[in-house]
């Protein structure tokens, strides 16, 4: 399987280690991974959105462990990559940083009502272990490093790093071919996470949404492409405060000119960037609050009619 057979699909990117890739990417479309080790004990890089994506990734897992997963680690709070934690068995630990747990008790099931979906029968459940800045789990042979970059996607990010196998799930830290969203972190922490990553040479990276990268030069690629966005972000969030346009007549001026990113799919999450950049950036006093529901109508404007999702 390949990502333009369209199905999710297991690829091996070192030595019991997979990347678990869901194409298209897109809303509440995310990629997982499996670590397993030589007792073939597992542990889950995030789950999934819907009762159908968790039972297949689920069903994938099993394929390849000897047991249930022994711990699953959540990147950080968003629904597409928690929903699913309530299918986990009750005997698999999920770990994640302390406001991830905060952020998935506090948002609930939302997000269906947002993107409409067969979501199936999920249950809320946070993680059971959290933690601030690191945390290393230790398998068979080889440690798994946990690594808050936060506040960039979101406020409570975590990488996933395999610092002998040269891999790194990187959450929605790294987007592959498709726009990032940085409105609930940080643009600036959102760079400066990039930078960490690049720091660590990964041989590999599984992005939370879009194709994993199999090469040291595939990774480079990603990351400085994702570099260049938030320049480009950060370039047009000063021009347009200066002209006195607001962040959504901003986004629909660049959607209409010459924006170098106008062929990657999610480009209403253009709006979202500029409000945080602009409060970044400038004096710019948000008028509600800088999360995806406050910011939804201007995504469906910029969008120019409702936003669907293939969960």
């Amino acid at each position: 399987m390949t990502w333009d057979d369209g199905s999710p699909y297991l690829q091996e990117l070192a030595t019991g280690v997979y990347a678990y890739v869901q194409p298209a990417g897109g809303w509440m479309v995310n990629n997982c991974g499996v670590i397993t080790d030589a007792a073939r004990d597992a542990v889950l890089v995030d789950t999934t959105s819907t009762e159908k994506r968790n039972r297949a990734l689920l069903a994938e897992v099993a394929g390849i462990g000897a047991r249930d997963p022994k711990v699953a680690v959540n990147t950080h709070h968003h629904p597409d990559h928690t929903y699913g934690n309530g299918f986990l068995p009750t005997t698999t630990t999920i770990v994640g940083h302390h406001l991830a747990r905060e952020g998935v008790l506090r948002a609930g099931l939302a997000a269906t009502k947002e993107l409409p979906a067969d979501y199936g029968r999920l249950v809320v459940r946070p993680p059971d272990v959290t933690f601030s800045e690191r945390l290393t789990l230790h398998m068979e042979g080889f440690p798994v490093e946990l690594i808050t970059m936060g506040p960039a996607h979101s406020t409570n990010d975590v990488a996933v790093w395999l610092p002998e196998q040269k891999v790194l799930f990187a959450g929605d830290l790294a987007f592959s071919g498709g726009h990032p969203i940085f409105m609930e972190g940080s643009m600036l922490g959102f760079k400066a996470a990039l930078g960490t990553m690049r720091d660590l040479a990964p041989e590999a990276l599984v992005p939370g949404h879009g194709p994993a990268c199999r090469s040291g030069e595939e990774v480079a690629r990603v990351l400085g492409e994702l570099e260049g966005y938030v320049d480009y972000i950060s370039a047009l969030a000063v021009e347009s405060y200066a002209a006195g346009l607001t962040p959504l007549e901003a986004a629909q001026k660049a959607a209409q000119g010459d924006d170098p990113y106008r062929d990657w799919p999610e480009g209403e999450r253009v709006v979202c960037n500029l409000h945080r950049a602009y409060v970044e950036l400038t004096d710019y006093e948000p008028s509600v609050p800088l999360n995806i529901p406050s910011l939804w109508p201007e995504m469906v404007a910029l969008h120019g009619g409702p936003i669907g999702t293939h969960a």
